[in-house]
């Protein structure tokens, strides 16, 4: 980057201005001040009633002052608006001092190993680049578009790599120009080329007709979905039909009414690709609703929901013989007779179970882990299970003779230490955890 000479020599001639106009005032203000004092300032009680209103000397006094004041006055204006042009010109200096460090430093930079990197190792480093989130935003400021406005080297490297495009978008339908914001996602999506799609839908209003027109090129590469509802009712048939490839499914929402029969429809018309459901929400599901998602739980490894009662767990388990990983919130319970019918489940390596109501359901336990039969259980992770079953637990493990490597205990559960031992004695080598960080727990209503 080349100064620009004309401007340099105009900024050298303005310092050349102001230091001369500068030195004009300093060599003025040198100028010995008169003496100002006076016979009448020596005497400050003088009688006033002895000098005649015509005294000329005053007179002659004043007239003088005012000569020395206008000339001061004049002095300090023109010494203020050199201090004004001075202000002026520091500026612009420190703009000058910037921009030759700018240069200094682009220069300084192309000889930095880094621009001759090759694309294959700039492909690597930007991936690191990519913010450590769950979700991505599309911000100027942040990788991957960033990286896209740093030189044109770069940006051909970000937008020709499409793993840089393919991770968990934000998509949000709440932009006043929405327009504006469609034509940004969907070129994020066309960078994604062939490669599967992570979406994260927020919905606040009401326009899964605009959602689905932007995504409708897209849906068949769509492998991981994100639904966070704001609103009800939602349709969701718009969003979650011709999703030939989806793997993940996770739906959040404050309504606990949004699990409808259309809703739980769709869910079941999910295709065979699906292999992990998550439902965070003020919600739990009954056999109703259970029975109304059949057949997807069939194809599911990983199911993450709240329930209305402890039997329907069995239920899932049923449903879902590929299930390794099922992560259970109890909420609604009906204080209905419930029965519990044996059942082991041969493919269960991950079970967590969390209670909010220990105080209603508490009893119910200790038939539960009659029932059930986990050979391939690895962790189990207990919370809000009072009074805690603790023979049930260990005829559990007698009889599934399972492996298992951590029992974790979380908030809510009150074992004792000869207890403990008596788990390890069963299961050698067995991770005996209490945390009671691990608090959290779905405190949901029933879906009617």
């Amino acid at each position: 980057m080349h100064l620009n000479i004309e401007r340099t020599t105009v900024n050298a001639s303005s310092i050349c201005d102001v230091i001369g106009t500068l030195q004009n005032i300093l060599a003025h203000s040198r100028v010995i001040i008169p003496d100002l004092e006076t016979p009448y300032s020596l005497f400050p009680n003088i009688d006033h009633s002895a000098i005649g209103r015509g005294d000329k000397s005053i007179s002659a006094i004043i007239t003088e002052r005012q000569q020395q004041l206008d000339a001061v006055v004049q002095e300090i204006s023109g010494l203020e608006s050199v201090m004004d042009r001075m202000k002026n010109l520091h500026q612009q200096l420190l703009k000058k001092k910037d921009e030759i460090i700018q240069s200094m430093n682009l220069h300084r930079g192309l000889l930095s190993a880094l621009w001759r990197l090759p694309s294959e190792i700039l492909s690597l480093i930007f991936v690191q680049c990519l913010p450590e989130t769950e979700h991505l935003l599309p911000s100027p400021t942040l990788a991957p578009v960033l990286l896209t406005r740093i030189c044109r080297r770069w940006r051909e490297v970000a937008i020709g790599m499409s793993s840089l495009w393919c991770g968990a978008l934000i998509v949000d339908n709440s932009h006043k120009d929405w327009q504006r914001a469609a034509s940004c996602y969907n070129t994020w999506f066309e960078r994604s080329r062939d490669l599967p799609l992570s979406l994260a839908l927020k919905c606040f209003k009401n326009y899964t007709t605009h959602l689905r027109s932007l995504l409708e090129p897209h849906m068949s590469k769509i492998s991981s979905l994100h639904i966070i509802i704001f609103l009800n009712p939602f349709d969701a048939d718009l969003l979650l039909n011709d999703l030939l490839v989806l793997q993940e499914l996770t739906i959040t929402t404050s309504d606990p009414l949004w699990c409808t029969p259309s809703f739980a429809q769709s869910i079941s018309r999910l295709p065979s690709t699906l292999r992990r459901l998550r439902v965070a929400g003020p919600s739990a599901f009954d056999f109703d609703r259970i029975t109304s998602c059949n057949p997807v739980w069939a194809h599911l490894t990983h199911v993450e929901i709240a329930i209305c009662q402890p039997n329907l767990i069995l239920q899932l388990l049923q449903l879902g013989p590929n299930l390794s990983s099922l992560e259970i919130g109890l909420g609604f319970y009906d204080e209905i007779p419930l029965t519990f019918e044996p059942f082991m489940h041969a493919n269960l390596q991950f079970f967590r179970i969390s209670n909010a109501s220990p105080m209603r359901m508490g009893n119910l336990f200790p038939d539960l882990f009659n029932a059930l039969t986990l050979p391939n259980l690895r962790i189990l992770e207990a919370r809000y299970i009072r009074p805690w079953p603790h023979e049930e637990l260990k005829t559990f493990l007698a009889r599934s003779s399972c492996l298992l490597e951590s029992l974790i205990f979380g908030t809510g559960v009150t074992t004792t230490d000869e207890q403990r031992a008596e788990y390890i004695v069963l299961v050698p080598f067995l991770d005996v955890v209490v945390d009671h960080r691990r608090s959290g727990y779905f405190g949901y209503r029933r879906l009617r």
